[in-house]
């Protein structure tokens, strides 16, 4: 209904706008002649006049032709002169009118109603304008005011800490807070001092914002949600503004929770720029700080951010008395995997053979956001299938769809390029079969996906939180399996490994700079910080020499040519089975874990004999559910036509008692 007033509201000033110029430009004033007395006289003895009108000394009328005219008699002859017109006009039948008072003159002010009426119509036009610009409401003027989205634990749906699977220790890091919220008078008894602010600190997609939102409703305490991009505007103050009403407005309705997601917007190191600190973004966090530190110890605030990027922020946010207590939220193990499938499940049709342990080995690395768009995923595939269940292989596809991207199977390939792709991911499966304490093969494909030609597929067995210099040094053979299978197969390079390539300068160059796992250099960490700002790049060096530079680039050279030399001795002694695979890849396209380990153990022939005994099986298997449903009808029928009879034996004996 607002929007419909507020529309109809601008069409009606339009059209108020549109009606004044009309009338201002249409209708035309009227032409008046100024005649002298001597010219006056001569109109009337020339009969031209058609009607006059006296009026003390000014006489005007109307000529023959429409026109309209004034004249006046000097004031010191104006009863004589009068007297002589009056009855010359008398004589020539003018029409006289004898008017005897001053016409009316225009008030001043009723002048200029014309140009106030004008003024206030773009007053008001602008007002609209203004509203409208800036979403609706009262916000005219409202550049300052906080944009922070209130959710109070009357309304909607209440998130609790049973709705977060996993996170178990983090969950009790928080149920203090939660405790404080509700019964703070046992804590102000005893002294203590409940953390101001806490802040979330985790990859992408972990649940930090979730957690907080069910801290709020444990605590049934209204919640504050903002972003920190709402505080920066392109107008000087607004975010320091917009932060004193959050505060003001929070203070009103405590105990509460203020959530601010991605505090790295505005709480980043300050003084780390090329222009000097006096910008929107650092005033914004000096008021930040500010607020903070002007809480009361006990006006039930409580401030909860989020952020991926701890090491940005400035060193003042995260001392005591402001952001004092850090939560880490990280990536979930493989009982918390399973924990957070089934609550993502709740509201799909899973198929019975479902096996959420299974999927949850399977997604070693994965955030909770990415499990949700797993299965996800898994429903929009069913639904396209018109299956009424969510099947494991369909959870298995998506799963596949989700690492690697879309499978392109209409793109048109050359046989040349499949024999490439081939041979170049039979070299990286094989590797990764031959080498000890690597992740198992789970599938080989040569189908493009997303941006790559074909890949293979290592999902670990079990979580890792350590990498050891040996599974490192047998990773870089693996990545360079592909370049060198098509050295030795096909006596030529592609370029299909340029991300293989990158992905091993990236590896070898931590092992040296930044894990120490470098012969010829002394224990010591050479890694650059990962700093984001120009400024800080420009006014600091390297902590070390460009002698130490130049042994780096040796080490890093050194280990990725090892691990191309023992890559390139491992496939010359299995180039049958180079071959056996990429036989199997070209005919079946797609190879997984079963038909890999019968491959590199028996050949490519055993896995056709394979494949045909699964075809002719699945098929009996097909036909024998075809004839269970053909028996099933029967009986059904059958069934059914006893019961007719029995109900007419029924009817007929009832008739005859």
């Amino acid at each position: 209904m607002k929007k419909y007033f507020r529309g109809l509201t601008f069409y009606i000033l339009i059209f108020i706008v549109i009606l004044y110029f009309v009338r201002m430009f249409w209708q035309q004033p009227q032409q008046i002649e100024l005649f002298n007395f001597t010219e006056l006289l001569n109109e009337i003895d020339s009969g031209n006049v058609m009607s006059i009108d006296l009026a003390d000394n000014r006489i005007s009328g109307m000529l023959n032709d429409g026109t309209y005219f004034e004249s006046y008699i000097p004031s010191v002859m104006s009863n004589s002169f009068g007297d002589y017109v009056f009855n010359l006009a008398k004589e020539k039948d003018v029409a006289i009118d004898l008017v005897g008072v001053p016409p009316v003159e225009t008030p001043w002010f009723v002048d200029i109603l014309p140009s106030v009426f004008m003024i206030l119509i773009f007053v008001v036009f602008w007002f609209v304008f203004m509203q409208n610009s800036q979403g609706g409401g009262n916000k005219v003027m409202s550049f300052g005011k906080s944009k922070a989205k209130l959710n109070k634990p009357d309304e909607g749906k209440i998130i609790t800490f049973e709705d977060v699977a996993g996170l178990k220790e983090e969950k009790e890091e928080l149920i203090e807070i939660v405790d404080f919220l509700k019964y703070p008078k046992k804590y102000i008894d005893l002294g203590a001092r409940i953390p101001k602010g806490i802040l979330m600190v985790g990859p992408p997609g972990t649940g930090k914002t979730y957690l907080s939102r069910a801290v709020a409703g444990e605590a049934g305490v209204p919640f504050y949600s903002i972003s920190g991009s709402d505080f920066v505007e392109m107008f000087v103050g607004v975010g320091a503004s917009r932060v004193r009403d959050l505060f003001d407005t929070a203070k009103k309705n405590s105990p509460c929770i203020i959530f601010i997601d991605e505090i790295d917007a505005v709480g980043r190191k300050r003084g780390a720029g090329l222009g000097g600190g006096h910008d929107e973004r650092e005033q914004t966090l000096n008021q930040l700080l500010v607020e903070m530190d002007g809480f009361g110890d006990h006006e039930g605030v409580i401030i909860i951010a989020a952020t991926n990027r701890p090491d940005i922020l400035d060193t003042a946010l995260l001392r005591p008395g402001r952001f004092d207590r850090e939560v880490t939220v990280g990536i979930p193990d493989v009982i918390e995997r399973e924990a957070i499938l089934k609550v993502h499940s709740k509201n799909k049709p899973m198929d019975p053979n479902v096996d959420f342990k299974v999927l949850a080995r399977r997604t070693p690395g994965f955030t909770p956001a990415d499990l949700e768009n797993i299965l996800n995923e898994s429903a929009l595939i069913s639904a396209r299938r018109n299956n009424s269940k969510i099947k494991m292989e369909t959870i298995e596809e998506a799963t596949t769809k989700v690492i690697a991207g879309v499978e392109k199977k209409s793109r048109v390939i050359s046989e040349k390029e499949r024999k490439i792709t081939a041979y170049h991911e039979s070299g990286h499966a094989i590797l990764a079969k031959l080498l000890p304490d690597m992740d198992p093969v789970h599938q080989v494909t040569i189908i493009p996906r997303g941006r790559a030609g074909g890949f293979t597929m290592q999902l670990p067995s079990e979580d890792r939180s350590y990498m050891t210099q040996k599974r490192m040094e047998n990773d870089l053979i693996v990545l360079l399996g592909g370049r060198v299978a098509e050295k030795i197969i096909l006596n030529d390079i592609s370029t299909g490994a340029q991300n293989d390539l990158s992905r091993v300068t990236q590896l070898a160059k931590a092992m040296v700079t930044k894990y120490a796992m470098s012969e010829n250099l002394s224990q010591m960490s050479y890694a650059d910080e990962e700093e984001v700002f120009l400024g800080r790049d420009m006014t600091t060096r390297k902590n070390y020499s460009e002698h130490v530079a130049a042994e780096i680039d040796r080490e890093i050279r050194r280990i990725v040519d090892n691990a191309y030399d023992e890559a390139y001795r491992l496939l010359t002694e299995n180039e049958n089975k180079i071959h056996e695979l990429a036989q199997a890849l070209l005919e079946f396209e797609t190879v997984h874990a079963e038909d890999f380990e019968i491959v590199f153990n028996e050949g490519f022939e055993a896995l056709k004999v394979f494949k045909e005994a699964a075809r002719k099986t699945k098929e009996a298997m097909e036909e024998s559910e075809k004839q269970t449903e053909k028996v099933e009808n029967i009986e059904d029928k059958i069934g059914k036509e006893i019961d007719e009879i029995v109900k007419e034996t029924i009817d007929e004996e009832n008739t005859h008692s």
